[in-house]
Parts: C-alpha cells; sequence; structure tokens
C-alpha cells in the first residue's frame, strides 16, 4: 500500500483534454492501457458507454457492475481500479472538467444519489454511438489544432455529454425542477466544497465566499437537498477520509493533518460521529474484508 492515492491526468496521453477510444469485443488484460493502473484517481472525467459485454470496477470502496447496454461515469477525484471486462464492446472517454458546460456538470457532481450503471435502450444506444463515432473522426491532430475545429470537437463532446445528462437526470431525478435562483446557488456551493473542503470547514466560510449570509445558504440548501449545508461539508471530508485510510498507509495523525485538522483526536471524533466507528476501526475493517 502507498503513502499517496496517484492521481493521473490526461498531459502525458495528449495536450487537448479529450481522449475516445473504441473498444471492440476487448477482454482485460495486464497490457490494457485502460485497466492496468491499480488503484488510482483521475483529474478529469471519464464516460464508458458499453454496447455490450460485461465491466466491473471497484469505485470509492464499492464495486460496481455495468453489463450490456449501458452508460456510466467517474468524477474527478473518484477512488477506482478496473476489475474486470469481458468482450466489452463501446466507448471510453476521457475529457478535462473544464471541457464540459456548467450545465452538465452540475447534474453529475450534485447527484445525492450513488452512481450507478444506467441501461439504456436501443434509441439511445443508436445517438450515443453516433455521436462518439462522429467525436472519434473529428478529434484529428488538424481538426484540434485549429480554433474553428476545436468549437466543433467542443459541440460534439457537448452533445456527447448533455446525452448522458438527460439520462441520468431522469433517472435520479430529485424532484427539483427548473434551474431556479435556489438551484444554482447549491450548484456554487456543491462545486466549492468539493474544491475548498480541506481550508474551508462551515458553512459561514461558504457563505462569505459566495456573497451571501449564512443564514440564507443554509436555508436553500435544506429546502434544496433535504441536508444542511454543513452535512455536505462533512461528506467530502468523509469520503476523503475514507479514500486515505482504505487505500494508503497514513497515520490517522497524517491523514488528519491533510484534511485540515490541526487537532486529530477533534478529527477522530469527528470520523466516528459520522461514520459510526474510530477511523482506525474503518481501516481494520477494510483490511479484513469486512
Amino acid at each position: 500500500m502507498k503513502q499517496t492515492i496517484p492521481t493521473y491526468d490526461l498531459s502525458g496521453i495528449t495536450r487537448h483534454g479529450i481522449l475516445i477510444e473504441r473498444i471492440e469485443k476487448r477482454t482485460i488484460s495486464t497490457e490494457d492501457n485502460l485497466f492496468d493502473k491499480g488503484i488510482h484517481r483521475d483529474s478529469h472525467y471519464i464516460f464508458t458507454f458499453l454496447e455490450s459485454g460485461k465491466a466491473k470496477m471497484m469505485v470509492d470502496f464499492k464495486m460496481i457492475e455495468a453489463r450490456d447496454k449501458a452508460v456510466f461515469f467517474l468524477l474527478p477525484g473518484q477512488v477506482h481500479e478496473g476489475i474486470l471486462m469481458e468482450k466489452v464492446t463501446g466507448w471510453f472517454i476521457a475529457v478535462k472538467a473544464d471541457l464540459l458546460p456548467d450545465s452538465v456538470r452540475s447534474v453529475f457532481e450534485e447527484t445525492i444519489v450513488d452512481i450507478q450503471p444506467i441501461s439504456i435502450d436501443k434509441n439511445w444506444t443508436e445517438k450515443l454511438s453516433t455521436c462518439a463515432a462522429m467525436l472519434q473522426m473529428s478529434c484529428t491532430e488538424e481538426m484540434l489544432g485549429s480554433k474553428e475545429g476545436f468549437l466543433v470537437i467542443r459541440s460534439l463532446m457537448n452533445a456527447f455529454t448533455g446525452m448522458y445528462a438527460m439520462i441520468f437526470s431522469g433517472e435520479n431525478n430529485s424532484g427539483v425542477s427548473g434551474e431556479n435562483r435556489a438551484v444554482q446557488l447549491v450548484r456554487k456551493f456543491r462545486i466549492l466544497v468539493r474544491k475548498e473542503f480541506k481550508t474551508m470547514k462551515s458553512p459561514s466560510s461558504y457563505a462569505e465566499a459566495l456573497n451571501i449570509s449564512r443564514g440564507y445558504l443554509t436555508d436553500v440548501i435544506r429546502e434544496v437537498t433535504g441536508r444542511s449545508a454543513q452535512y455536505w461539508i462533512h461528506q467530502e471530508v468523509l469520503i476523503e477520509a475514507k479514500r486515505l485510510l482504505s487505500f494508503t498507509q497514513l497515520s490517522v495523525k497524517e491523514i488528519s493533518y491533510d484534511l485540515g485538522y490541526s487537532d486529530h483526536a477533534y478529527f477522530s471524533r469527528l470520523f466516528s460521529k459520522i461514520e459510526g466507528c474510530p477511523p482506525s476501526e474503518f481501516r481494520n475493517k477494510k483490511e479484513n474484508g469486512e
């Protein structure tokens, strides 16, 4: 086990921030470029579209399985490991977060349910396949290297990921309709928390950063999500703590400091309160396969 969780980006593969691969009846092997990295995280989005076959991976401690016609995505920063590919045909697309529209990113980044693969029908399969094929054909050095060509590629990427957003929005409808001011505020808050949770711990600090009052922020967050603002801050701390406990050899004290807590005893109490057991017990359970 390592002292850190490796993080990969696209810079070593492409300078344009977009990678698209067609997968044809592929079975996992030690030479597979998509699955040979072991436990790691990426700084970009990953969109996996299966037309047929079966794939399995570990994502943030949970086993995820997709088969036949299905779509799935990974957020930047999620810890994952490829486990199985069995006669998989489909598409693999990786893209830097800043190349996606905020409206599309918000669908993925604001979800309050566990992200699971979604089975799709023939209609969605044909649309996604056509768009992915056009995107791959367009991703040439000539197109990527020109302003007009890159605009075309961005438009195709927006169309492909926009369809993903429609699929996942329909499946995980939270009951919140319309992009009103409250929903926009929640989106900004959730994105800011994911970026700043190590240094900003209180709703007041986020309210200040968003130029609103603490009371207004907390009221809106609870109204839209059903949870408090502090809950979402603690959730980001908790998931990162669990990643580090599960996949590194860092001590609880070192993890506490990494997450922005100078008092590791306070961090341990907070972890126990949220998770229901101390950090050391959580680590022991994971090591014992519980």
